[in-house]
């Protein structure tokens, strides 16, 4: 009895210890071959699988082993196609082995953990970033464990007591390769939270300067002609004291949605900081279309009727814009300071309306 619980834990050491390596390459991986991942990760499985049967508990010519373990995981995450992919491996070596009890190790050890797995499966699984519900889970592996149970008694002589240290030994390990999981996958969101908050703006979720500038510095390098746009909100310090500090949060964060949608894609809107806004229009050469761009955010902000809570609000709310264009040699933070000087020609000029930095286009 000893021999087999010591036997039990080695296979236990193994499968957490290849989870843990596995699960660390998984953060390099799936950054830039996420499909890759997803495709190698029954196969992946399976290898684990095998290894663990290599060194499998002998008893009267019967194998005994955790080999159940990763396919059950596996199917549970990916459903019956990835639970197929992810038998063929550890089947195949089973095969090889050869022995009298062949079929019935490939039935109770590899296909049926892949069948109940695929059962317990549900459509908000997934493979790469899985946070699993911990009692659905105990609940499948249970009811694998008793059908396995059932079928080695009622087939095999291996007796009662080796087969409950077996179960409960493989709802052990799968409980904590479920822990090891969850906490890989609430570690990778909070770090994907942080990383999020260090790059955009708490109040309208907007790019802050931070990540503006790191995204204009790649147009740069890659020689792509840009404009920066330098966007104020007209009389908002008054608009605040009118109409209260939370309204006008509201509108800022209205005004950063009008932004963005109507830019393009390729363009980089981001908040400078209080009732300033700035946009980074990229690959752009002509003033003719640059001057549409900023007309047509001017008009849609000045147009738009803005609403707090469902309440339409009583008044107008326009922009003015200030507009400078790089040229070779010239460092962004001398465009954004031209870019500012043009919106303070705008405001000088009576506000609700685009002005130029004009030796930029010269």
């Amino acid at each position: 009895m000893k021999s087999l619980v010591y036997f039990f834990l080695e296979n236990m050491a193994l499968i957490i210890a290849f989870m843990f390596i596995t699960l660390k390459a998984k953060n390099f991986v799936v950054k830039s071959m996420t499909s890759l991942w997803f495709w190698l990760s029954p196969f992946v499985a399976g290898f684990l699988s095998m290894s663990v049967m290599i060194n499998g508990f002998v008893y009267e010519g019967m194998r005994l082993d955790l080999r159940e373990v990763p396919i059950f995981i596996i199917s549970y995450l990916g459903g019956w196609k990835v639970g197929l992919l992810a038998i063929i491996i550890p089947s195949l070596y089973r095969a090889s082995l050869m022995g009298p009890t062949v079929m019935e190790g490939i039935l109770q050890g590899i296909l049926l953990p892949a069948v109940i797995g695929s059962l317990f499966y549900r459509k908000n699984h997934t493979i790469l970033y899985p946070f699993i519900n911990f009692r659905h889970m105990l609940v499948g592996i249970s009811t694998y464990e008793l059908l396995k149970s059932i079928f080695i008694l009622s087939t095999t002589p291996i007796p009662v007591h080796i087969v409950i240290v077996f179960a409960l030994f493989s709802a052990l390990v799968v409980s904590v390769i479920t822990l090891m999981l969850n906490d890989d996958t609430q570690n990778i969101k909070l770090r994907k939270q942080l990383e999020f908050h260090s790059n955009h703006d708490p109040l309208t979720t907007l790019p802050n300067m931070r990540k503006f500038n790191h995204e204009v510095q790649l147009l740069i390098e890659n020689k792509i002609p840009y404009a920066i746009a330098m966007v104020d909100v007209d009389y908002f310090k008054e608009f605040n004291d009118n109409h209260g500090h939370l309204n006008g949060d509201h509108v800022l964060q209205n005004i950063g949605n009008l932004l963005t949608k109507s830019c393009r894609g390729t363009d980089i809107v981001a908040r400078y900081g209080g009732e300033e806004f700035i946009i980074c229009f990229s690959n752009v050469s002509e003033m003719g279309d640059l001057s549409e761009a900023a007309e047509r955010l001017r008009k849609i902000v000045e147009n738009h009727s803005f609403s707090v809570e469902g309440k339409m609000l009583d008044v107008q709310v326009t922009i003015s814009i200030g507009i400078s264009f790089s040229v070779e040699g010239k460092a962004l933070k001398q465009v954004i300071k031209e870019a500012d000087e043009a919106l303070y020609l705008s405001k000088e000029r009576g506000r609700n309306c685009v002005s130029y930095y004009e030796s930029s286009f010269s």
